[in-house]
């Protein structure tokens, strides 16, 4: 299970960028907790030293989707502006989205093709004259890779499939990386109210949100009172 969220200021001020940095620490110590593998997609820096304007982080893991639940939506910061110390707002809001993922085949070793061929270079007669070299190419995406580091032929397989699944790997990340930056219509999305989780001052202690329903309950009853008196 992997899913991926952005942790974004939106159009927010400086002292919003700062709350990215913090709840970004916050996320990615809690998913270690957690037990989850995180993978830091993209980050850009704000304007203030140690702020973030935005970041993407992957969650992986065996309960990756209730942690990602308990973050997605509004985050209030409630405190002293730390950049300037006379402004009187006290309530900062950033947001959480989701990111849709794009929908890759998933890797086959059947879409594998091995190709032997000749090895070339310093190594004397026997590598020129064996076709010990493997070239192995992903089909689908046409990426391929070749190993000639083995006299063994068979090695040099187990070696190309290695390199090739790594550099699939390292292709499909950049293309999440690239999707990810694309995403930018969050940054119009940070809603104020309702926050999912509130943290304050400037040690970020998070506060616990309690629902409660005695005022409407009281209200119904003060209601109820009247209409029979």
């Amino acid at each position: 299970m992997e899913r991926i969220i952005q942790i974004t200021a939106g159009r927010g001020p400086a002292e919003c960028t700062w709350v990215v940095a913090q709840v970004l620490k916050k996320v990615l110590e809690e998913a270690s907790e957690n037990g989850l593998e995180t993978v830091l997609l993209q980050r850009e820096a704000g304007t203030e030293n140690g702020t973030v304007e935005t970041a993407s982080i992957a969650v992986k893991g065996k309960n990756a989707e209730e942690f990602i639940n308990s973050w997605i939506g509004t985050i209030q910061w409630i405190g002293q502006s730390q950049f300037r110390k006379m402004h009187k707002r006290k309530n900062w809001f950033i947001g959480i989205f989701e990111i849709e993922q794009n929908k890759n085949a998933s890797f086959s070793e059947n879409d594998i093709q091995y190709q032997a061929m000749r090895s070339s270079g310093a190594g004397g007669q026997h590598v020129n004259k064996v076709s010990s070299a493997i070239r192995a190419t992903h089909i689908p995406t046409g990426i391929a890779v070749v190993s000639m580091d083995s006299r063994s032929q068979h090695q040099n397989k187990k070696l190309a499939t290695e390199r090739l699944i790594k550099k699939l790997e390292d292709e499909k990340l950049l293309q999440l990386k690239n999707h990810v930056g694309k995403q930018w219509e969050n940054q119009l999305n940070v809603q104020r109210g309702n926050p999912i989780r509130v943290f304050t001052g400037s040690d970020f202690k998070k506060n616990k949100i309690e629902k409660s329903y005695k005022g409407t309950r009281q209200k119904l009853k003060n209601d109820l009172r009247n209409e029979n008196n």
